[in-house]
């Protein structure tokens, strides 16, 4: 069982607050009851720089202090409350994010742009699947569904965000390997390097 370093434990923290500053950077723009935020951003960021574990980690803490009743969530929300609203889904697959993306980096023989784009890209599908799903399913079973609302409706308000999702997670990807190397050269365990 590896142990939580100093640094893992900060590195948890920062995330933390990048999510609750991703969360309400926009989210005043919504689209069919979705805010628009960049948590996938964030998300995406501490699974490619922290990996699997630390990453996971991060986004389990972010949802259980919003959970608690931190206003961490979009629109400063928080509370137990946000388990029963349609855009939970989103926040939960935020932990499934950061890990896979993590996953798919520490699991390549020398993490490669390419690589860390691929899995920011995987995140970014894994967030809207998870997301859109549960949105879709909560409208039907327990939430006020809009008047017409369908599958292809909760997936059509989805599109309006995947432009700039898809171009954030690129970006997310193509920022990552420097600060991984580094974050990796400060663990005395790592072995791996970024290939140039």
């Amino acid at each position: 069982m590896k142990r939580f370093r100093t640094i893992d434990l900060t590195m948890v923290g920062v995330f933390v607050a990048l999510m609750a500053i991703g969360a309400n950077t926009a989210s005043f723009l919504v689209i069919g009851g979705v805010p628009i935020t960049l948590q996938t951003f964030f998300a995406i960021l501490a699974g490619a720089i922290l990996g699997s574990r630390i990453g996971a980690l991060a986004m389990i803490v972010y949802t259980l202090v919003g959970i608690a009743g931190a206003p961490v969530f979009a629109q400063f929300t928080g509370g137990a409350a946000i388990l029963i609203k349609p855009t939970f889904g989103f926040i939960l697959s935020y932990i499934l994010v950061a890990y896979v993306i993590g996953k798919i980096i520490e699991n390549g023989q020398k993490p490669t742009m390419r690589r860390f784009i691929t899995a920011s890209l995987i995140g970014m599908v894994i967030n809207y699947v998870i997301g859109t799903n549960w949105m879709y399913y909560a409208y039907k079973l327990w939430a006020d569904a809009p008047d017409g609302f369908s599958y292809a409706m909760a997936w059509g308000w989805m599109m309006v965000p995947l432009p700039k999702d898809i171009i954030l997670s690129v970006l997310a990807g193509a920022m990552s390997p420097r600060i991984y190397a580094v974050v990796q050269k400060s663990n005395p365990l790592a072995k791996e390097t970024v290939a140039e």
